[in-house]
């Protein structure tokens, strides 16, 4: 959308993100002035991005341990927020103190960090596949599977795997009167994402499910495909 918007109507759109206990706005997507130079496509990378912080807000991402993670735009990890106007708690105390002993609320999302401090949400932290120790976003891995021609729309879940933990199913709505198989959305990916981050299998599916503002419901899908059994490798 940010990339029509350019070319189509010589529009410039400012990504921004935040959150109801933020009071909202936690990023905007303001260019660098040593931005101003890029080429197109080095620039809708960075519009693409959810921003920076604004005034007032401090902003990090964590691991499993809550131990700090580089700011290098590729390790991405929990999204921790703290400042002024950051809520510490919910309507008559539902939940407690949601802020950790320094001060950080949790946000639920998950992103990198650039070292420009601009920040670029992967997934929500309920949807994010942990596997063997590492985690795959189901986001990116969303976006690589729209990218074929023959894809409508795309959803992947982590479901359980013995040795890994969690390994992606990625779900497929094919496009009307286009076909694509298995083998071959495989192959599509190979070279967008890591080796590791492809899905263990490809189910294709006529509808999925979503929330009334139009996200995909994947605790439905979860619960849909909690039994699914993937391929066993060399089958």
């Amino acid at each position: 959308m940010i990339e029509r918007f350019a070319k189509q109507f010589n529009c410039f759109v400012i990504h921004a993100w935040g959150m109801t206990e933020m009071s909202p706005l936690g990023t905007t997507g303001n260019m660098l002035k040593k931005h101003a130079e890029l080429p197109l496509e080095k620039r809708l990378d960075i519009q693409s991005k959810q921003g920076r912080t604004v005034y007032g807000v401090e902003i990090k991402i964590t691991d499993d341990e809550g131990r700090e993670l580089p700011r290098d735009g590729k390790a991405f990890g929990d999204v921790r927020v703290r400042g002024p106007w950051i809520t510490r708690g919910y309507f008559r105390g539902e939940g407690g103190n949601v802020l950790d002993k320094d001060g950080w609320f949790t946000t639920g999302d998950v992103a990198t960090l650039d070292e420009d401090g601009y920040m670029q949400i992967t997934d929500r932290s309920k949807d994010v596949i942990k596997s063997g120790g590492e985690w795959i976003s189901s986001i990116d891995l969303e976006n690589a599977a729209v990218g074929h021609p023959a894809v409508q729309e795309a959803a992947v879940i982590g479901v359980h795997h013995e040795k890994w933990q969690e390994r992606p199913l990625l779900l497929v709505i094919k496009k009307a009167g286009q076909e694509v198989t298995r083998d071959e959305m495989l192959q599509f990916l190979e070279s967008r994402v890591a080796k590791w981050w492809l899905p263990d299998d490809v189910v294709f599916v006529t509808e999925l499910p979503h929330t009334a503002t139009g996200k995909l419901l994947k605790v439905k899908l979860r619960e849909q495909f909690k039994d699914y059994k993937l391929p066993t490798p060399g089958a």
